[in-house]
Formats: structure tokens, C-alpha cells, sequence
């Protein structure tokens, strides 16, 4: 299948693919609507996704077009959308830093923006005028800020940039746990505690909405530069060889980077390894050309993340998993066989 798709290297081949993966996605976020404690036939899952769209106005149960449309459907775009963010930020890290085991959680910058949003809704940081998204933010663009420092620059090995965002993740993790247990009741502990493992249960349209704004946002800037990160595959100083800005382009992709980090995290909580595995699944399905490989991570990563949330949902009976669970089952074995093929050789 690599082989018949390397041979035919066109654009017709790059459409068909991204058509087969919209479909792909459509498919398992109306799944993703139609599966829930109460069973909704297809049918109905269908007409009243058309319904909410505003293209029918089929007769329907009022129940069963509010769980679909209001709960279900929004948590299925908000999955697709968090996926489709942290998959896109793992491309960009893993060509920034050349490093293959990169992404936001494992750095630690996921760990930032949770730090950054929790402050901000136990402590009240900014008095009401920063609100949970720029808490997130500022919070990873501290965790990033550290890693880069512990590591000395993004040139460092990718020994020593992974344990700087081991140190980074363990330290926010450590403030995160004092913030909840020193400022926040029983009940507000098990909630942010259980949010923090990735939960897309108070999730609404208006925060789809704003996740989807920023993940379009950055894909479509992120694609702009796609040149310019396969430049940088040979080095740093290759790209500036080659007419890169290198420290003005990575302040660009680093920041959209973290923005796009901090909007996922305060909404969906911290939600690993999709960033490490999509980029790896994307380059070997595609190859590693940027102008490919970035809208093509989105996609997967979209679709690998409402099945996730299918998974959290029916895993266990009765009962939902935090959707973090469900991504690092898949991710810390991934995680494993990346860094057993990244050491070195003997």
C-alpha cells in the first residue's frame, strides 16, 4: 500500500486521501453521536445532525435530538478538534527541536498551561481579567521557556531536552497538585482532578467553537511555513543557509505552538501522546514533506481522537474514562518502541 502510494505521488492521490479521511471523519463523529447510556438508532442520530445543521426539520423525539445534537455532537467536534491541535503541535515540535520523541505533554507544556489554568480558577489570577484560556497560555509559555533553558537551546540532544521536559512536567505537575489541594474544597479537587486527566464531559458549542477557531487558525498558518520546516530537517544552520529566518520562525511556531497547547488544556484538560504517535503514523503513511505531512496529522489525529473518546465510553460499562487514559494506553507503548528505535547504536 506505501509502495502503490509512493508510485503515484500526485495531486489527484494527495485529494483522494484527504476526501477519504473527511469521510473517515464524518463517519465516526456521527458513530461517536449515535453511541451513549441511552442508544440512539443511526437514523435518528443522522436526521437530527441534519436537523441541528438546519438542513431538515424532521419530526423528531425533543430528547433524543437534544443528547445528540447538544451533548453528543459537541463532544464529538471538541474530540476531533483537540485532536487534530495536539497532533499538529507534535509535527511542528518534533521538525523544530529534530527531535522525535517531542510533543507538548512529554515537554512539559502541557503540564504549563494546566499549572496556568487552575491558578487562574482557584486563585482568581488577574482578577477576573484573565480568564482560563490566557492562565493556560501563559502557563505554557513558562513550561517552554523553562525546558528551553534547562536544555541550554533547542540544539542540545535529544537526551537532554526530553529530561529538561520530564524536570518541567514534574515541576508543574508538583505546583498544579499544591494549588488544588491548598486553595480547593473536596468536591472542586475531585473535579479539577478528574478534568485534568482529560474529560470532554462539561464540554458545550461555544467551546468547540473557539477550539476549532484556533486549530484552523494555526493549521493554516503552521502550513504557510511548511517549507521552511523541512528546511529545517537539515539543521538550524542549514535552514539559515538556505535563507530561513530561524529565530523569528520558531518564535512564530513555537507561540502558535503553546496558544494552540493552552486552548486544548483549558478545555479538555492534559491529553497525552496523541502529539507523539499522529506525526509518526502521519510520516509513514505519507512520507515526511511538510506541505503533506501537517494537514494530514490534523486528520488522523482528529480521527484517532473521536475514536478515543468512543473507547472512554464504552470500555468500561456504565462508566466514562477520563479520554487521557484511553490516548496513553495507545501512547506509552508507542512512547516505548519510538525511544527503543531513537538510541543510539552500539
Amino acid at each position: 500500500m506505501i509502495e502503490w502510494l509512493a508510485a503515484r505521488d500526485g495531486w489527484p492521490v494527495r485529494w483522494g486521501l484527504a476526501l477519504l479521511a473527511l469521510i473517515m471523519l464524518a463517519g465516526v463523529v456521527t458513530l461517536a453521536a449515535s453511541i451513549g447510556e441511552m442508544p440512539i438508532p443511526l437514523s435518528v442520530t443522522l436526521a437530527s445532525i441534519t436537523n441541528g445543521l438546519g438542513i431538515t426539520d424532521l419530526p423528531l423525539d425533543r430528547i433524543q435530538q437534544g443528547i445528540v445534537w447538544q451533548y453528543r455532537m459537541s463532544r464529538a467536534l471538541m474530540a476531533a478538534s483537540c485532536g487534530a491541535g495536539l497532533a499538529l503541535c507534535g509535527t511542528i515540535l518534533q521538525a523544530l527541536l529534530r527531535n522525535a520523541l517531542a510533543e507538548p505533554y512529554v515537554l512539559g507544556i502541557s503540564a504549563g498551561a494546566s499549572t496556568g489554568a487552575v491558578t487562574v480558577l482557584l486563585l482568581g489570577l488577574g482578577g477576573g481579567l484573565i480568564g482560563m484560556p490566557m492562565g493556560a497560555f501563559l502557563g505554557a509559555l513558562a513550561a517552554f521557556a523553562l525546558v528551553i533553558l534547562l536544555a541550554a537551546g533547542a540544539r542540545s540532544s535529544t537526551t537532554r531536552v526530553i529530561l529538561a521536559g520530564v524536570a518541567a512536567a514534574q515541576l508543574f505537575n508538583a505546583l498544579t497538585a499544591w494549588v488544588v489541594s491548598t486553595s480547593a474544597n473536596a468536591e472542586q479537587s475531585r473535579s479539577i482532578m478528574f478534568w485534568l486527566l482529560g474529560s470532554l464531559g462539561g464540554v458545550r458549542w461555544p467551546d468547540v467553537g473557539l477550539a476549532a477557531s484556533v486549530v484552523i487558525l494555526g493549521s493554516l498558518i503552521c502550513l504557510c511555513f511548511a517549507r521552511t520546516l523541512d528546511a529545517f530537517a537539515f539543521g538550524e544552520d542549514a535552514a539559515a543557509a538556505l535563507g530561513v529566518a530561524v529565530g523569528p520562525v520558531r518564535l512564530i511556531l513555537l507561540t502558535m505552538t503553546a496558544l494552540i497547547t493552552a486552548t486544548m488544556v483549558s478545555i479538555v484538560g492534559a491529553v497525552g501522546f496523541v502529539g507523539l504517535v499522529i506525526p509518526h503514523a502521519a510520516r509513514f503513511l505519507i512520507g515526511p514533506g511538510h506541505m503533506r505531512l501537517l494537514p494530514a496529522s490534523v486528520l488522523i489525529g482528529a480521527n484517532f481522537m473521536v475514536l478515543a473518546d468512543i473507547l472512554s465510553r464504552i470500555i468500561v460499562p456504565q462508566q466514562v474514562l477520563p479520554i487521557g487514559v484511553v490516548t496513553a494506553l495507545f501512547g506509552a507503548p508507542a512512547f516505548a518502541f519510538i525511544l527503543y528505535r531513537a538510541r543510539p547504536s552500539a
